[in-house]
């Protein structure tokens, strides 16, 4: 599994968190905004037209090698992903996991935009160094100008778009992770806001927590769950409007 190379983590920290990307750490889609780069600030209707569900990545790839022979360049894509702004109070869930004993944390970014927006914004933001470990779609320049994006994986869950499943990303990177501490983490936390958020959710034991962006399509696909399933979603449930409110479910975690 690509992630950002990083060295090896330590095996004592006691809970695991999770943070999607896009209108969860960021209070926009990365792959929406970076249109702003194109002239005009907007794609071509034919682009546009290209667009299939459950096949975005591919039309991202084609919105790049547009922007790409428009002449945008490097430099222009990352300034607009570095305006992103955060979501209501993130900055401050960051700094609090920034200002925490080592062995409290250990943070993983699990998106579906790719390596360069992320890295772009966490950067601007310092907020790099928090998160020991990045799954998205891999993105490069290439010797033409051009940010080439690939599918992060394959996989045959079909919730899910073609090229990200991250319940499947969650499920091996536990499992992993408890074979080398030698021990499972007191809980595993998921921040999120999507429907691809759900999927990964649905994973998650009884003392794990979910954290559901409020009327959002992880928070409503829960709630639904609930409705029909009562007792097949087993995760506590913690919807935020602003991620202060994060910040107080985690100092409650941290106490007890």
């Amino acid at each position: 599994m690509a992630s950002s190379s990083q060295p090896p983590i330590p095996s004592d920290k006691r809970f695991l968190i999770f943070f999607d990307f896009d209108e969860t750490l960021v209070d926009e889609t990365s792959d929406d905004m970076v249109v702003q780069a194109a002239p005009g600030q907007t794609l071509p209707g034919w682009l546009k037209d290209t667009y299939q569900p459950g096949h975005y990545n591919q039309y991202m790839q084609r919105v790049l090698a547009y922007l790409a022979e428009q002449g945008v360049t490097e430099s222009q894509i990352r300034a607009v992903m570095e305006k992103l702004p955060a979501t209501p109070g993130m900055l401050t869930l960051l700094q609090f996991l920034r200002t925490r004993p080592p062995q409290d944390f250990e943070a993983v970014l699990l998106s579906d935009a790719n390596t360069f927006f992320v890295e772009a914004w966490l950067r601007r933001a310092s907020a790099r160094p928090l998160f020991h470990r990045i799954f998205t779609n891999p993105a490069t320049f290439n010797r033409d100008g051009r940010l080439v994006m690939r599918p992060f994986h394959s996989h045959d869950c079909p919730r899910c778009p073609e090229n990200m499943c991250k319940q499947s990303v969650l499920r091996e990177y536990v499992t992993r992770r408890a074979q080398e501490r030698g021990r499972p983490y007191e809980r595993v936390l998921y921040v999120g806001d999507g429907a691809n958020d759900f999927c990964p959710a649905t994973a998650l034991g009884p003392r794990d927590v979910a954290f559901p962006r409020r009327d959002f399509p992880m928070h409503r696909l829960i709630t639904e769950m609930h409705e029909a399933m009562p007792g097949e979603f087993r995760a506590v449930t913690v919807p935020w409007a602003g991620a202060e409110e994060v910040v107080q479910r985690l100092r409650k975690i941290l106490a007890e």
